[in-house]
This record gives structure tokens, C-alpha cells and sequence, in this order.
């Protein structure tokens, strides 16, 4: 079994990468507190990449990053790769978010995830994004998720986020597309023999 460093301090977005990568061959664990990685990038992927890198590099072992955010249409793309930073709190993001968007009738907006798998020696192996489109809420509504989830609605399910279970918010989310369309090239990877390059 590999070791796999999960290059995120939030518990809720280690616990859905654990369901995406119910493999075998993997032992995640979660990023050390004491490593801290500045998102200088100005895209989703640059971000990824970085995270996945440098935690590689600091562990000495293969690390696992996503970048996520919410593009919202009225806002310019905002607050992109900004999201988790638009404010200090869930709660406040959500309300920064909905203040901004209050005189707007445009609603529509996409969440995007970038993937990105880094070797022991830093260099990225492999890389996927998933996206998925829906509208903002005028207010929160469920308790599941985290972040943005009580306000990003779907139109085709009915659901915002927090409202889904756990398995439709898998299948549905920007990270599941991501996860899937990533695990058939984790698959092919040799881990055993990439790990002693």
C-alpha cells in the first residue's frame, strides 16, 4: 500500500476525496497542519498543481490536491479561485455572496474542480477537471455539504448540494466528474514502479 497525502486541512472535503478513492493500493492520510501552501496560482489547475507539489516534495510521499470554487456568471466569474477566501467563515461566504447578488436576476453559475497527482519528487503525474453548472439560491437551503453547497441549486435534480445525499452529491458534483474522469488514468498508473523512478 502507497501512502497518499490528501494536500487539504478541511475534514469534509478529505472525507469525499476517501470516497472517490476507495482503492487498495492507497493509504490516504489527511496534510499535516504544520505545511502551509500559498495558492499564488491564478487558475484552478495552477493552484492544484501547486498544492499537490510542494506537499509532495515536503512529505517525500505521492500527494492529491483539488482546487474548487464557484464561477458565478453576474459576478464575473467571482469569486473563482478566490471562493474560500471570500470571507472568513461558510457562513459569512454565503452571505458576502448573496449581498452581492442581490439585485441581480442572473443567477447562474458553475461550480469547477481541478485535480492534480504529484510523485514523491515533486512532479506532477496527472491532472482532470470537472464542472457543473446550476443556479445561486436567493437563500440557503439544507444541511449537508460545506462551503457554498446550501445555496448552488440544480435545476435537473431539484437539489441544492446540501440537500443531496451523500452518493448523489458524488455522481452530480464538479469533483465527482473530476474524480471520474481522473480514476481510469490512476488506474493505469504503476504506482510500485512510478514510486521507484
Amino acid at each position: 500500500m502507497t501512502v497518499l497525502v490528501v494536500a487539504t486541512s478541511n475534514s469534509r472535503k478529505f472525507k469525499e476525496i476517501q470516497a472517490y478513492l476507495d482503492d487498495p493500493r492507497w493509504e490516504l492520510i489527511p496534510k499535516p497542519l504544520g505545511i502551509e501552501i500559498e495558492e499564488t496560482g491564478n487558475t484552478f489547475m495552477a493552484n492544484a498543481q501547486l498544492k499537490a507539489s510542494q506537499v509532495a516534495l515536503s512529505m517525500g510521499e505521492w500527494a492529491i490536491a483539488d482546487d474548487s470554487g464557484l464561477v458565478v456568471d453576474a459576478l464575473n466569474g467571482l469569486p473563482g479561485i478566490y471562493s474560500a477566501r471570500y470571507a472568513e467563515t461558510d457562513s459569512a461566504r454565503i452571505e458576502r455572496l448573496l449581498g452581492e447578488l442581490e439585485n441581480q436576476t442572473n443567477r447562474q453559475a458553475q461550480f469547477v474542480c481541478t485535480i492534480a497527482l504529484a510523485r514523491p519528487d515533486g512532479v506532477i503525474a496527472l491532472k482532470s477537471e470537472g464542472f457543473c453548472s446550476g443556479e445561486i439560491l436567493h437563500r440557503p437551503s439544507g444541511k449537508g455539504g460545506f462551503g457554498y453547497d446550501p445555496i448552488f441549486y440544480i435545476p435537473e435534480k431539484l437539489l441544492t448540494f446540501a440537500e443531496m445525499s451523500p452518493e448523489l452529491k458524488r455522481v452530480t458534483s464538479h469533483r465527482g466528474k473530476a474524480f471520474t474522469a481522473l480514476l481510469p488514468q490512476l488506474n493505469k498508473l504503476n504506482v510500485y514502479n512510478e514510486s521507484r523512478q
